[in-house]
């Protein structure tokens, strides 16, 4: 009788790959609800700032306003004000503002 019961427990248990199942449902969903969306708009940020260029309005990360005199490989040189220029690092630079935004040197 023992044996029977025995055999029968064993025969119930299911395999043991279904026990990840919800550990790898979870790792899919934070890929596709956090991490894939972030390196989209990494790869977009990054883009953006590769097409900078002189006489572009521009938003620091810090919400410094102002526009691009100079640009090189890593900073870019900004007019903030009539005499004020500020040299910023390029990946700190957090948008571009289109032509027809707000002015930033009225």
């Amino acid at each position: 009788m023992l044996e029977l019961l025995a055999a029968a427990a064993g025969a119930d248990a299911p395999p043991g790959w279904i026990q990840w199942l919800p550990i790898v449902g979870m790792i899919a969903i934070f890929w596709f609800l956090i991490i894939r969306p972030q390196m989209k708009r990494q790869k977009e940020h990054q883009q953006k700032i590769s097409r900078l260029k002189k006489g572009d309005q521009v938003v620091t990360a810090g919400g410094l306003v102002g526009k691009v005199a100079k640009v090189d490989d890593t900073y870019a040189e900004i007019d903030l004000a009539q005499g004020v220029r500020v040299k910023a690092v390029k990946s700190t630079i957090g948008d571009i503002i289109p032509p027809g935004g707000s002015a930033a040197n009225d």
